[in-house]
């Protein structure tokens, strides 16, 4: 049973989706799961999110896009009062992480990643649920934006899962993210930074899950290619990884998953 947490005043319910609530806290816009707001107005205290996770004793370093942490949030539910989370600070890619690195144009990326994975987790995409995120005014129209998920199951990305996995599993593997594929364009969504390190593999033999990262790069078109745009940007990774990294995914494994990916679409 979720716990119902009591509101203080500044939290607006009525702004709330999908059992989310809104409040500002010193000036941020913070957005959390009902049951996740008192625990997440103290981690606010004295620090941003992410220096919040940093500082806790015990947590998990990932690297990717600056260091993401690994940490467990004190709430939850009745029979499981605390939920592992992960914790990042959002920032540019490319050449934009030279010049404004983690500061966005106001509203920054979190509220289109909510809207996006409630979106796809609606159509059956699987994804992390966001738990939290909160974002910082700084410089005129510039922000700086936390986002906190639910860490997820035991696994690792595709690149790393396939290297792992025998000749059996790897054809499970195919099937799995031939499903993720069929999903999105079931959902009318456009992946457009799909490559296999925003795949994660979780679970295994005929229970694997692949999981969608990376969901506020995902838009909605609707349009009938979405399946083939799809996997031709996620083809273009696995060519990329195989010449520049040696991974081993050949054009009969890629030919493989084409064929499951587009079956029927």
């Amino acid at each position: 049973m979720k716990q119902t947490p009591s509101f203080p005043p500044d939290i607006d319910i009525s702004a709330r989706t999908d059992g989310y609530a809104r409040f500002t806290f010193e000036g941020r816009c913070v957005v959390a799961r009902e049951w996740a707001v008192p625990a997440i107005r103290e981690a606010l205290n004295n620090a941003t999110l992410h220096e919040w996770a940093a500082g806790q004793n015990e947590r998990d370093l990932m690297y990717g896009r600056g260091i993401s942490y690994g940490v467990v949030l004190a709430a939850g539910t009745e029979m499981e009062p605390s939920t592992p989370v992960v914790v990042r600070r959002n920032r540019h890619g490319g050449l934009l992480r030279f010049l404004t690195g983690e500061y966005f144009l106001m509203p920054t990326r979190a509220p289109f990643e909510l809207s996006a994975s409630l979106r796809l987790a609606a159509a059956g995409v699987p994804t992390p649920e966001l738990v939290a995120y909160a974002i910082y005014p700084a410089l005129g129209v510039f922000a700086r934006s936390d986002v906190m998920t639910r860490r997820l199951p035991s696994g690792a990305d595709f690149p790393a899962a396939w290297s792992k996995a025998s000749k059996t599993d790897r054809e499970l593997m195919l099937a799995a993210v031939a499903g993720l594929l069929k999903s999105l364009a079931g959902a009318g969504a456009w992946h457009a930074d799909l490559n296999l390190k925003n795949i994660y593999i979780a679970g295994k033999d005929s229970a694997l899950t692949p999981y969608l990262l990376d969901v506020d790069r995902v838009t909605f078109s609707g349009s009938n290619d979405e399946a083939a745009r799809n996997f031709n940007r996620l083809a273009r990774s696995v060519r990329k990884w195989r010449e520049q990294r040696g991974l081993d995914f050949g054009e009969e494994a890629l030919a493989r998953l084409k064929s499951l990916a587009l079956e029927n679409v």
